[in-house]
């Protein structure tokens, strides 16, 4: 009787661990890329991504209209930066990246298209970018004003 009692205990206690698992799925993506080691110093080797700007307002657009921005940035770590994805959060931003790394001391460029077809009003948009520097994510933003056909016209 007692083996039974010790099987079930046992049996229970690996349920309760596979249920503790599985809630702990959500770690912040943050811990993958953080620039300290576990006792607190910092890092070195790793590649920065620094952006002279990392917002741009278009300004009033026609609907329909696409126009595009270049953000440009540097690499002052001491390693090679890589741009693991970017991705735009709406399909009607499109970033384009170097999809080589970029070298400690050198720059690159991620131009934005944005498509203002069928996005009258303020618009607000952004681009996430995923990399191994010693931020990990950085997000470029856009806006616009987007007027609708005769509108844009009369209000220039």
């Amino acid at each position: 009787m007692v083996t039974l009692g010790a099987g079930i205990m046992i049996l229970a206690s690996c349920s309760g661990t596979q249920q503790k698992q599985s809630e702990r799925k959500g770690l912040d993506a943050s811990l993958v890329n953080n620039p300290h080691s576990a006792n607190g110093t910092k890092n070195e080797g790793l590649p920065t991504m620094d952006f002279v700007d990392t917002a741009f307002d278009f300004g009033r657009l026609h609907e329909g209209e696409a126009s595009s921005h270049a953000f440009h940035f540097t690499n002052h770590g001491t390693a090679p930066l890589l741009i693991a994805n970017a991705a735009g959060t709406c399909g009607c931003t499109i970033p384009d990246y170097p999809h080589e790394p970029i070298a400690p001391g050198k720059s690159g460029v991620i131009t934005v298209k944005f498509n203002s077809a069928g996005k009258v009003g303020s618009q607000h948009k952004s681009v996430n970018i995923f990399t191994n520097s010693n931020k990990g994510k950085h997000v470029l933003n856009i806006t616009a004003e987007v007027l609708e056909g005769d509108n844009f016209f009369n209000q220039k």
